[in-house]
């Protein structure tokens, strides 16, 4: 009950994600259509339900454009966890403020960038210039569409991608 289940707006928009029991209750009660049953059935003592994979609600939700919520997991995520001083892969990466904090430099999209232990010691709390370093990409916020958000879940359920295509 706890596979994850993509939903969508009336528009096919994807709204988000959720398990398979918020699902099943969507459905029960009225409020989403099945759209994609890749799962099976849920067996209860007086029916059998087709297990959702996607659901369609049946009433708009109108919400803000997404944003990509700005945390480590994310920054090493648009980096590719790579260095963006050495471009070294590394499974113990670290983040580093291209402009110093204590010189005014913020806590920003623009300003944050993966680094390995050794390029942030040696570049320490100077700037680019004075490290003699150079970016390896500029930093700026990825866009959110619907595979950069929902993508990690493509994976292990295929039937969504023709759902998040076009978003």
């Amino acid at each position: 009950m706890d596979a994850p289940v993509l939903v969508l707006n009336v528009n096919y928009e994807p709204l988000n994600v959720c398990n398979t029991a918020r699902a099943m209750h969507l459905l029960v009660v009225g409020k989403a259509e099945l759209l994609q049953n890749g799962r099976g059935v849920i067996r209860t003592a007086r029916r059998t339900y087709d297990r959702p994979s996607v659901i369609r609600l049946r009433y708009m939700i109108h919400r803000p454009r997404p944003h990509v919520r700005l945390c480590k997991r994310e920054i090493f995520r648009r980096d590719g966890y790579r260095c963006q001083y050495c471009g070294r892969t590394s499974a113990h990466l670290t983040l580093d403020h291209v402009h110093p904090r204590y010189r005014g430099g913020g806590y920003s999209w623009e300003n944050l960038v993966s680094a390995c232990p050794q390029c942030n010691r040696r570049k320490g709390h100077r700037s680019l210039r004075e490290a003699g370093m150079r970016l390896r990409s500029r930093p700026m916020e990825p866009s959110a569409s619907a595979l950069y958000l929902y993508g990690a879940y493509l994976e292990r359920n295929h039937e969504w991608t023709e759902y998040l295509q076009g978003w």
